[in-house]
């Protein structure tokens, strides 16, 4: 990332801003988003909250304008806008059928994934048999150490049991105090207990002040 993406923010700059980005279901959403905090999306299925993470990483067409730390996403490649602003799907995509492959540094990704209680040879399985929670807890340990300013985190402890999900809460919530930002949509009202800074509700394709 060019010199001036990597300086820290502007006082009067948030780290992630959102100018109406919306698309088809999805209303316009205009939100700021501050580095060390974390905003969670509640709302039933099919509201639109995916849609919006989605944008927000450029993944889909959209409309609006999204910046980090006030450079605007339509001028920066998308490659490079994704790795410091990363969307971690529900259900992660693969693109080698071992995990080893798609972590860039091995050894903190062993001592992530010993956090998130895994076992220590996850390293060398086949992605094909793991469960849903291994993966997506493989997933969360492969976009933290790429290091990205924001995280955006499609139900992260859907498929965990509450052991499960509480150390993936508490991983997230030392990454938020380190200054990392934190997009997350749950159903997880524990999760949103522990670790919002501000929690928003969406309905049909419209973002509303949720819970304060």
């Amino acid at each position: 990332m060019a010199s001036g993406e990597e300086n820290p923010q502007d006082d009067a700059v948030p780290l992630l801003r959102m100018e109406s980005v919306g698309r088809t279901g999805l209303d316009p959403v205009s939100l700021d988003l501050d580095a060390g905090t974390c905003c969670v999306i509640m709302g039933p299925s099919g509201a639109g909250k995916t849609l919006l993470l989605r944008a927000v990483a450029d993944l889909d067409p959209h409309v609006g304008e999204t910046y980090l730390a006030g450079h605007a996403c339509s001028a920066m490649p998308g490659p490079r806008w994704r790795r410091q602003v990363t969307y971690v799907a529900a259900e992660p995509g693969w693109w080698d059928d071992h995990v080893a492959p798609h972590m860039e540094v091995p050894t903190e990704a062993v001592a992530l994934a010993r956090r998130l209680d895994l076992p220590d040879d996850v390293m060398a399985a086949e992605v094909a048999r793991l469960s849903t929670g291994e993966r997506l807890r493989l997933a969360v340990i492969r976009a933290l150490i790429q290091t990205p300013s924001v995280l955006l985190l499609d139900e992260p402890t859907a498929a965990l049991d509450q052991h499960a999900a509480e150390k993936m809460s508490d991983l997230l919530i030392e990454r938020r105090d380190a200054g990392l930002a934190l997009l997350i949509v749950t159903h997880d009202l524990g999760l949103a207990d522990r670790m919002a800074d501000q929690t928003r509700e969406m309905r049909h394709g419209h973002l509303d002040e949720g819970s304060p």
